[in-house]
């Protein structure tokens, strides 16, 4: 089973992909209209719940990339990582509390630490250098595209009477195609030997200083983050009506299609740093943009859309150039270190937007986000120039 130059597991995997993201964006952008309409939380909640979920699971990817190298079975790792978060997710519905939401959330991102960076080692793994942009690209745009069925389901059941928490519950099918999918359809991963310990060791001295240099930017990206949960308060506040939330958020996923492929294959034939500089300084017009933002409709739309192309533009690059870089033998490891770094740091930097948002408004929240942006890109060019001089 190939579509063009991809093997068997890339495809099962962007599947899974595909129908996992259908499941959660079912609720992904409901939930801040959930925890403070219905549950009655402000922004610093809405932060600290987005953030502790990310943080969660981006040091768990670290310590599921270490497993995976150390010889843990990669397929076992995946099943149980997308089996815990398929379970916890629609059990949001019964939630009447924002503290029972940080929990399920909390499980759900205990879900996604565990399967992605042995997931990213096996499609690593099963690719060609030279088509690793694409691939990565490839399964970016099947995980946005399920992203698009998911809240375009969530607004025709919204439009058919259903009930917000009908609708969580409703998001374990999809979930349960993900399961089947696995189970069934991906090839099951050699077996590995178990490695010394001390072999396994990621000292921040031996990485690449390209790959080194891309981690710590990583780290102020997500410092620097607006949570797309924040971008739908944004538009509420701008008049947006709570039915047409699902329908902005599967536009932004079907933006997100279209642009991470070819972001993928222009960091193959490009290079990944013109292409990582290009996404990130669009970034930053567009945060001071939605701080100077006013209520027109289209302005809501355009800008919206566009930040999710911003986001979706440089994944291919940034997970190829992980790949290019890291370690024979130890690429689930700095792909886990990758994923920690931004996690730990996303937590205060959406606690940060939270409440700044809160205290001080919306306009000096994407205007902070912009220049801790700024400086991350600054940092990476720094970095990257120093080490190609000497």
């Amino acid at each position: 089973m190939q579509v063009k130059f991809l093997p068997r597991t890339v495809v099962i995997l962007g599947l899974v992909s595909f129908f996992n993201d259908a499941a959660s964006e079912m609720i992904t952008p409901l939930l801040p209209v959930f925890l403070t309409a219905a549950l009655g939380a402000g922004p610093v909640v809405v932060g600290l719940v987005e953030g502790v979920a990310e943080a969660t699971a981006s040091v768990l990817k670290l310590v599921a990339g270490r497993l995976d190298d150390r010889g843990w079975n990669s397929k076992g790792l995946v099943l149980s990582g997308y089996g815990i978060s398929n379970t916890a997710r629609p059990l949001i519905g019964l939630a009447f509390g924002w503290s029972w939401v940080l929990l399920l959330r909390f499980l759900d991102r205990v879900g996604k630490g565990l399967r992605t960076s042995p997931r990213d080692a096996i499609i690593a793994a099963s690719t060609d250098s030279h088509l690793r942009g694409r691939v990565f690209g490839f399964q970016r745009a099947l995980d946005h595209a399920g992203a698009v069925v998911g809240p375009l389901l969530a607004f025709a059941l919204l439009g058919g009477g259903v009930e917000m928490r009908q609708l969580f519950l409703l998001s374990v099918v999809p979930g349960i195609m993900v399961m089947l999918l696995l189970w069934y359809g991906l090839p099951a991963t050699p077996a590995k030997l178990a490695t010394d310990q001390s072999s396994l060791s990621l000292g921040w001295g031996g990485l690449d200083p390209r790959l080194r240099a891309l981690i710590m930017a990583a780290g102020g990206l997500a410092l620097a983050t607006t949570p797309e949960v924040f971008l739908v308060l944004w538009a509420q506040s701008r008049g947006l009506e709570i039915v047409w939330v699902p329908l902005l958020w599967a536009a932004a996923s079907a933006v997100k299609v279209l642009v991470a492929v070819p972001g993928g294959y222009w960091s193959d034939r490009f290079g990944r740093l013109p292409v990582l500089v290009a996404g990130w300084g669009m970034r930053i017009l567009i945060l001071i943009s939605l701080g100077l933002a006013g209520s027109s409709e289209l302005t809501i739309w355009v800008l919206f859309l566009a930040y999710a192309a911003s986001l979706a533009f440089t994944e291919g690059a940034e997970r190829a150039l992980i790949g290019d870089f890291a370690p024979v033998g130890k690429k689930a490891t700095a792909f886990g270190l990758y994923h920690m770094t931004s996690g730990l740091l996303a937590l205060p930097g959406a606690v940060l937007f939270g409440a700044l948002w809160q205290w001080f408004g919306e306009a000096p929240a994407f205007y902070t986000a912009a220049s801790l942006t700024a400086l991350s890109v600054t940092l990476l060019l720094g970095i990257v120039t120093a080490t190609t001089r000497s």
